[in-house]
């Protein structure tokens, strides 16, 4: 009878740290997808007060950074903060800019992909269209590690 008590209570014990596990993974996911989209956020934040140097925080600053647009393929965080300045030389062409959040997925603890729409309000013309991200966990911190906007 003792054994098959002690059993009873192994396995009570077992699952009871199962679910205390299974709990404090699902809050890890659900602090790093909050996280993700605080990096949306604070980019949006950043374009419409008209800071491109701020916006580029968001970005892994690293020579192996690919951005994807309109004019290719740009490697590196210092050419995708130059084609920004060039294409948004100032306010007026920067606009307001706004997310719709399509999808969101944990590809790993490392790893999240997002697709959205971005759209630009401005005064010489909206202009918008659907981006892509990979975003990594680098140094405890979500960064894009790949953007395809078009």
């Amino acid at each position: 009878m003792e054994t098959n008590e002690s059993s009873n209570t192994m396995k009570t014990m077992i699952l009871s740290l199962l679910a205390v596990f299974l709990t404090i993974l699902a809050f890890g996911q659900k602090a790093d997808e909050l996280q993700v989209k605080a990096v949306l956020a604070n980019q949006i934040e950043a374009w419409n007060k008209g800071n491109i140097d701020e916006f580029m925080k968001t970005y892994w600053d690293n020579d192996s950074l690919l951005f994807v647009g309109h004019g290719g393929l740009t490697y590196g965080w210092r050419n995708t903060l130059e084609n920004y300045k060039k294409n948004y030389s100032d306010t007026s062409r920067m606009g307001k800019l706004f997310f719709t959040l399509l999808d969101l997925k944990r590809l790993s603890p490392q790893y999240y992909f997002v697709v959205g729409r971005w759209f630009i309000k401005r005064s010489g013309g909206d202009i918008g269209g659907i981006y892509t991200l990979l975003l990594r966990k680098i140094k405890n911190r979500w960064v894009i590690i790949v953007d395809h906007t078009s």
